[in-house]
């Protein structure tokens, strides 16, 4: 069963996580795949970049990262400091650098 957020990190007891994704079904996410024999190596710098990205736009750091050909692993750590030093104008900011906003957002 999954959990929310919320009840999984508790920046109280560590800031730090350790995430994985794994492909499936034969995917490859860097390298050359086994049944295909295509190679997918250009997709490592576009992940990290993506990564990159994203820590810039969010309240994270990436301590460490491990790509391989069908999972990665990150170290993050939650940037509480950071967080806690934004407004809600530059929170709305960063979401909207992520993610569409609702019609009646672009009316003001």
């Amino acid at each position: 069963m999954t959990r929310a957020s919320r009840q999984q990190v508790s920046v109280e007891t560590t800031p730090y996580y350790h995430a994985i994704n794994r492909c499936g079904r034969r995917a490859f996410l860097c390298g050359e795949g086994a049944v295909t024999g295509a190679s997918c190596e250009h997709r490592k710098g576009w992940v990290v970049a993506e990564w990159t990205g994203l820590a810039g736009v969010l309240a994270i750091d990436v301590c460490a990262y491990a790509v391989m050909s069908k999972h990665y692993h990150l170290l993050l750590r939650i940037n509480e400091g950071k967080a806690l030093g934004l407004t809600d104008e530059e929170v709305a900011q960063r979401w909207m650098a992520l993610f569409r906003g609702h019609p009646l957002v672009f009316r003001c």
